[in-house]
């Protein structure tokens, strides 16, 4: 009964501070330019992606006008045509999902396998941790874009194989930083009461240390969100794509070979793919300043 006497003001002493700390990381959030600059731009081409249809009906690789009109040549195609007489605009347009789908599926599912792997390493210890190690090393001695590549030449390159490929190159980066958290928040004093209290390996590690061990991996996220994206238009500029599906990377391999006469054909949707990147680059900047523990102390 003593026991439960003492440790009662103490919970309820850090519920009354969780608040308060909740409504500045809120206050946090609002007043980050970076971060709010970030989440508008990239807010905008989600909003794209999910309306496309209806800003553009019907299918965007259809010949609708003259070949090679630029930019203001026709009010009814601003962003002008491209070689086949398509609507650049509408391509551009229709392209942002599939831009973002492999950016974030290809994330998620390095996520999912980096966190695994390093949560199981830092957690754990000893030869897990040897082991698990050495595999992230195998993976990192290969270049990622050179094992995309690999991937992709003995599956059929698909929207779904290209996320695929992305991710599972991505994810040792994610691994050794998880593995690092974890290594750091093992031995911490809520976690030797979980254990105290008979929690399992596995609540212990879901429930306990990966929530405090996320922050930084948020923040890694957005950044390989940003490098899917970039991986997919050089995947699709050397023709490996998937030829159904209209993205700004194959927008791109399909003007390059008018990058003298048209240039605007490769330079629009390599300005979209840069806007999306900065985007994410700005989302990943501001949760850094954010959910970093030092800004909690005043």
């Amino acid at each position: 009964m003593t026991v439960d006497a003492e440790l009662t003001p103490k919970v309820a002493d850090v519920g009354s501070r969780a608040a308060p700390r909740k409504g500045r990381r809120l206050r946090a959030f609002l007043r980050n330019p970076t971060f709010i600059a970030g989440v508008a731009i990239l807010g905008f081409f989600v909003l794209l992606a999910l309306f496309a249809d209806m800003l553009f009906p019907g299918d965007p690789m259809d010949m609708v006008a003259q070949p090679l009109l630029w930019p203001g040549d026709d009010a009814q195609y601003p962003l002008g045509t491209d070689s086949l007489g398509r609507d650049v605009l509408a391509q551009l347009v229709h392209g942002t999902r599939a831009s973002l789908l492999v950016g974030f599926f290809a994330a998620a599912i390095g996520l999912a396998i980096g966190m695994a792997v390093g949560a199981a390493a830092g957690f754990f210890g000893g030869w897990t941790d040897t082991l698990l190690m050495r595999l992230v090393e195998l993976f990192q001695t290969t270049p990622t874009f050179l094992l995309v590549i690999v991937i992709l030449v003995i599956v059929d390159p698909s929207l779904p194989t290209i996320a695929m490929a992305i991710g599972v190159s991505s994810w040792p980066t994610v691994a050794r930083l998880v593995r690092a958290q974890f290594r750091s928040l093992r031995e911490a004093d809520f976690v030797m009461a979980a254990r105290s209290l008979g929690y399992s390996r596995l609540r212990i590690i879901v429930q306990e240390i990966l929530p405090n061990a996320l922050p930084p991996v948020i923040v890694a996220a957005s950044v390989m969100i940003a490098n899917a994206i970039l991986t997919e238009a050089g995947l699709s500029f050397l023709n490996m794509r998937d030829p159904n599906v209209l993205s700004w990377g194959g927008m791109i391999g399909d003007g390059r070979d008018q990058l003298r006469n048209a240039w605007f054909l490769t330079a629009l949707p390599g300005a979209a793919i840069a806007m999306a990147v900065l985007s994410l680059n700005l989302v990943g900047d501001g949760l850094n300043e954010i959910l970093n523990p030092r800004s909690d102390q005043s």
